[in-house]
């Protein structure tokens, strides 16, 4: 009940501002879809170059689907965590309430997850006319676009309860995000790339969420297999989740 009621505050903010998320949340796939799957795609199957299978179009869908559920997460996970903490203080007035530390992560966590899936429903919607949904599987892409967006949240929210200045997240989107988005196999397959960075792929929550929402959709066996998939992002969202509740437990408890 107190994740409830820890929910329930995100959702009533929330319900002032959803309006402003629906056109982009259809607009955004759908333009990335037409300028990197049809007109890049076009190029690239043009000239026998893809090597993946399928065409550039369908490879590159459940790819921008898990980079989608990632960026929703990151931009959950950051700022408005920051500021509920040194802006609007509105954990140090949840945790004035019954409410523990661990609630008040849980709640915030199952907003955003919530977040993710409607984001993500919205992208297998704009991939539906362009016949990217190959797999009567496709709708379990949601539960592997919010385990790959829970993944990164989860220790992100541990990172934003102990910085002290918001300029830290431009370090962590230099370094983290877009080098993730990139490298992830969301454009390209990771194998190609050097050991070093191939290895830093593997880790990454993108990668598996990507491996998983590619299966889904396109109804492709994954490299490792779906149990050690969903067995990463799950390791992923458990440590994170662990460091986050000591982390905000040290902030509301000071």
């Amino acid at each position: 009940m107190d994740t409830l009621a820890a929910l329930g505050y995100h959702l009533a903010s929330y319900r002032r501002v959803w309006r402003s998320s629906v056109f982009s949340s259809f607009a955004m796939p759908a333009m990335f879809l037409i300028a990197m799957g049809v007109t890049v795609g076009g190029y690239v199957d043009a000239r026998g170059g893809s090597g993946l299978g399928v065409p550039y179009l369908a490879y590159i869908g459940p790819g921008l689907l898990a980079s989608t559920a990632l960026q929703v997460s990151i931009g959950e996970s950051t700022w408005p965590v920051f500021s509920s903490f040194n802006w609007i203080r509105s954990y140090h007035a949840m945790r004035a309430t019954p409410l523990t530390a661990g609630a008040i992560v849980r709640g915030h966590l199952s907003f955003i997850a919530l977040r993710i899936a409607l984001a993500s429903a919205a992208f297998l919607l704009v991939l539906l006319p362009f016949g990217v949904l190959r797999s009567w599987w496709s709708p379990a892409a949601l539960l592997a676009a919010v385990l790959a967006g829970l993944a990164l949240a989860a220790p992100t929210f541990a990172f934003a309860a102990v910085v002290d200045s918001d300029g830290y997240f431009a370090v962590l989107f230099r370094l983290v995000v877009v080098p993730m988005s990139l490298f992830a196999g969301v454009f390209f397959p990771v194998g190609g790339l050097p050991a070093a960075a191939r290895a830093l792929a593997y880790v990454s929550p993108l990668w598996h969420g990507v491996e998983l929402c590619r299966a889904a959709i396109l109804g492709t066996p994954t490299a490792w297999g779906i149990p050690i998939h969903a067995a990463v992002l799950l390791a992923w969202i458990a440590v994170g989740y662990t460091l986050a509740v000591r982390a905000f437990t040290r902030r509301l408890e000071d």
